[in-house]
């Protein structure tokens, strides 16, 4: 099997909506991380920097269902309209701990039609 790391930089206001439809598409689970950060126009009040909380999403999938994941949470959750958030893909050259995983990604792929 190969693996996928998906990135998820998204507005916190819908990061659970993310994880929900992640996982209804294939994903199998995640980590969250809060963060700041800032678009390609800065905001300042009184001379000072404001970054805007974000949330990190971090998904390791089966590559299969890697485009499928994108696919849902860009068009469910509107990624492309600005302020929501950036999805990446990452290849993995190596992975240990996914055993539990990995069982459920093979049920998933016998019934999927790829």
């Amino acid at each position: 099997m190969r693996f996928n790391l998906l990135v998820g930089f998204v507005n916190p206001n819908i990061t659970e909506k993310v994880v929900k439809t992640a996982k209804k598409a294939g994903a199998t689970g995640d980590v969250i991380i809060q963060g700041k950060g800032t678009g390609i126009e800065q905001s300042n009040f009184l001379g000072i920097s404001i970054q805007d909380k974000t949330d990190i999403v971090l998904f390791v999938v089966e590559e299969h269902h890697t485009n499928k994941i994108i696919e849902s949470v860009s068009k469910k959750l509107n990624i492309e309209e600005p302020g929501n958030g950036i999805l990446i893909s990452l290849n993995i050259d190596r992975v240990a701990g996914l055993s539990k995983q990995i069982k459920k990604i093979r049920e998933n792929l016998k019934t999927e039609q790829l």
